[in-house]
């Protein structure tokens, strides 16, 4: 069956026979051209009598679009239904349902290796993730809430709504989302299966060539290409550490204080030749941040060898929320790295979030 999302037209400005979702039809297109539709096509397995009506590849591919296009339910497809010049024949908010039921364990595991593939011819043909430079990824969760409380695994969230808790791992240089991990609205952010479960799913999904070496007890030896993760602070724990260095994988997460920062701080303070400015992003100095490297006044032994604490500081001003530290002159933030790097890269990894108020990785 033909997996292609979209119909072969000519966009032109003005004029007659003007429709609407053009924007979609050329990130249909851009699907399309990639064989996405027919990637997915081949491993999703149709278990019924005859052929489908809609092919699943495209199915999935469509509802995409119907996603991209700001649709919250399988019903919302009937906007590209509308647009049969553009999308061609456009599946029901019925077939979109059934195919979705119609995806187990195993159909998942055949779509995350499709995409794989997909990816991997993607990214060898791009100058942003060619060449040697590190893999940054980048691990975060977020709450998504629904109305309704007969979802499975919906259940109330930390702020007081009610949904879900997921957690992505994005990869830097593309934005694209590399792994996804449902979880209920309860989940805790800090939760260390889940954190490595996205990462080995993340890892998955990149090229062989990068995916080398990093996974769990990979020899050093067969890494061709650096890969970090950064994460905020529920990333800052003993056990997604150690398994970031189990898979050869460099790490960046925000500080959570503790005793030892908090005096690492304290001893630092007044101490100016410790601080160097901080560099903006054009490369010169930011006026009143500064940074510096307390490795020298912590003493972990959880934490992986070779960690270092790097600490930024920056003038409060008014209205600032202040950071935990009994300072009326700076907020103070601070992260954990394994990677080598001066001032220049001693930016915090995950935005200007304080250190949050609970136990280290320790």
């Amino acid at each position: 069956m033909n997996g292609n999302s979209t119909r072969r037209v000519v966009v032109e400005p003005g004029g007659k026979g003007v429709v609407a979702h053009v924007g979609l039809h050329a990130l249909g297109s851009f699907a399309d051209r990639l064989g996405l539709g027919d990637a997915l096509s081949a491993a999703i397995l149709w278990e019924g009598n005859g052929v489908p009506v809609h092919d699943r590849g495209k199915v999935l591919v469509q509802s995409a679009l119907m996603l991209a296009g700001g649709g919250e339910s399988c019903l919302d497809i009937e906007h590209l239904r509308i647009g049969e010049d553009l999308f061609g024949s456009v599946p029901s908010d019925t077939t979109v349902a059934r195919t979705f039921h119609e995806i187990d364990e195993s159909t998942r595991v055949g779509i995350a290796e499709a995409m794989a593939g997909v990816r991997r011819e993607v990214w060898r043909r791009s100058s942003a993730t060619t060449g040697d430079t590190p893999v940054l990824l980048d691990i975060d969760a977020s709450l998504v809430e629904v109305h309704s409380e007969n979802k499975e695994q919906a259940a109330p969230t930390f702020k007081g709504t009610y949904g879900f808790h997921p957690m992505f791992c994005f990869a830097d240089a593309t934005g694209e989302t590399l792994a996804v991990l449902l979880r209920p609205g309860n989940a805790g952010a800090n939760t260390v299966a889940d954190h490595v479960t996205v990462l080995d799913q993340a890892v998955g999904q990149l090229p062989a060539e990068v995916a080398a070496g990093h996974r769990a007890g990979d020899d050093p030896d067969l890494v061709q290409r650096a890969v970090v993760v950064r994460a905020d602070s529920a990333g800052c724990t003993e056990g997604f550490l150690s398994a970031c260095r189990a898979r050869n994988i460099g790490f960046f997460v925000s500080a959570r204080s503790n005793a030892q920062v908090t005096a690492a701080i304290f001893d630092a303070i007044g101490i100016e030749e410790v601080w160097l400015p901080s560099l903006a992003q054009d490369g010169e100095d930011k006026d009143g941040s500064a940074v510096a490297e307390l490795t020298s006044l912590i003493d972990d032994a959880k934490l992986p060898s070779g960690t270092r604490l790097i600490v930024r500081r920056e003038p409060l001003h008014p209205g600032a929320q202040r950071s935990l530290f009994p300072s009326l002159d700076y907020r103070y933030w601070g992260f954990y790295t394994d990677q080598d790097g001066d001032r220049g890269s001693w930016m915090s990894p995950c935005g200007p979030t304080p250190m949050s108020n609970s136990t280290s990785a320790g």
